[in-house]
């Protein structure tokens, strides 16, 4: 029995489509987190959970009780949810204990101090008592905020991007940290972000979503390995999607010359097809024939990033160790070295819905959906924008 399920809710605001037929479970003592760019949705589905926000069709169970649907909503405080806010949202007049106490009111005053010792310990903070949040580094005031949300064992932790106002590496460095804790505390979780370097390191289920829809709902590893809509392939990692015609040997003609894998014999002859490519299936290779010229060099610490233009005029990245530096304006051959082909249809813009957009390579039955018809997805939408 999950502890979380989302079935098939929709959200609205007046005329406006805020959520689609959004479906999702998470399992006691999992991880989720929710990907996508501004506008998606994604803070309006944390608030539908939290019980700050009604539904108009579908319902979302906590253990197999309904806590919302068009007639049902569940008070906030009768959830047993816990919240942490991007802006740490500490009371500045309290000390450190008085803050992460502040929940337990119907705890004795011992059972508070020794729940407040044993938070900050566990997020490395003990003897932190009488601080004041005014005193405190941006990353201590976070975990202070994630003890404060802990402190009552609510049954379903709600995080709203809440690294947002830190630096990159603070950010992915708590974002391991938090994601030990909740598991020593056995915390159900739901993290809104739109860093995947965050969201890969927290959770144990992840999804896309895009003007209102969840498009995938699965691990990390498969988002970004199997994705089965274009926009998860645009949206996770780097990559591009590059056209390509399977032929009748089950082999891909493509700008990177003849590429092979078996699903493609299912795949009829002469269909025209988008590939995706991300650096790690480009291998810098002084003896191939496939030559191209670095337009830009990425550093990223133990490797470069480089984008390459063919002398096909279309551009790809690639992958190298910092050490063996290549030029901006070098000449470079590559090889491809696919693990697999995430292949998608080529005619995308035509199909009448995204569903029909899984891969052509992997079997894909879509969810029914009661929410309204969703508006046709843009062809190259801008989906990295945060």
């Amino acid at each position: 029995m999950p502890l979380l399920q989302l079935d098939k809710i929709h959200i609205s605001f007046g005329t406006q489509h805020i959520v689609r037929g959004v479906s999702l479970q998470l399992e006691a003592g999992e991880i989720g987190c929710l990907l996508g760019p501004s506008g998606c949705g994604k803070t309006t589905l944390l608030r539908a959970i939290a019980g700050f926000q009604g539904l108009q069709l579908g319902t979302i169970t906590m253990a197999n009780e309904c806590v919302s649907s068009a007639n049902q909503l569940t008070p906030p405080e009768q959830r047993g949810i816990g919240m942490v806010f991007q802006d740490f949202a500490l009371f500045p007049h309290l000390t450190v204990a008085e803050n992460i106490s502040f929940g337990m009111r119907k705890a004795s005053a011992a059972e508070r101090r020794a729940r407040v010792d044993e938070l900050l310990t566990r997020i490395g903070l003990p003897g932190y008592q009488k601080r004041y949040p005014h005193e405190l580094s941006g990353g201590q005031q976070q975990r202070i905020a994630l003890a404060r949300a802990l402190a009552p064992k609510p049954r379903l932790l709600l995080l709203d991007e809440p690294f947002s106002s830190l630096d990159a590496e603070l950010r992915e460095r708590l974002a391991v940290e938090v994601r030990e804790l909740l598991k020593q505390e056995q915390i159900t979780a739901l993290l809104v972000t739109h860093d995947q370097q965050e969201a890969f390191a927290m959770a144990d289920k992840a999804g896309v979503m895009y003007q209102g829809e969840l498009l995938q709902w699965e691990t990390p590893y498969q988002l970004y390995h199997q994705p089965r809509h274009q926009l998860v392939a645009d949206f996770i990692g780097h990559g591009v999607l590059l056209q390509g015609t399977v032929n009748a040997s089950g082999s891909l003609a493509s700008p990177l010359g003849m590429l092979e894998h078996p699903s493609l014999l299912t795949v009829p002859d002469g269909t025209p097809v988008s590939f995706l490519v991300r650096p790690d299936d480009i291998v810098p290779d002084t003896n191939s024939r496939l030559r191209g010229r670095i337009k830009a060099r990425g550093f990223r610490g133990a490797h470069n990033l480089y984008s390459v233009q063919l002398n096909s005029g279309i551009e790809v990245l690639t992958l190298s160790p910092s050490h063996e530096q290549m030029n901006v304006g070098d000449e470079v051959g590559l090889r491809p070295e696919f693990d697999h082909l995430v292949v998608f249809a080529a005619d995308h813009c035509e199909l009448p819905g995204f569903h029909d957009q899984a891969p052509l390579v992997r079997p894909f039955t879509p969810p029914v959906s009661t929410a309204p018809p969703a508006q046709p997805l843009p062809t190259s939408p801008k989906a990295k924008s945060a």
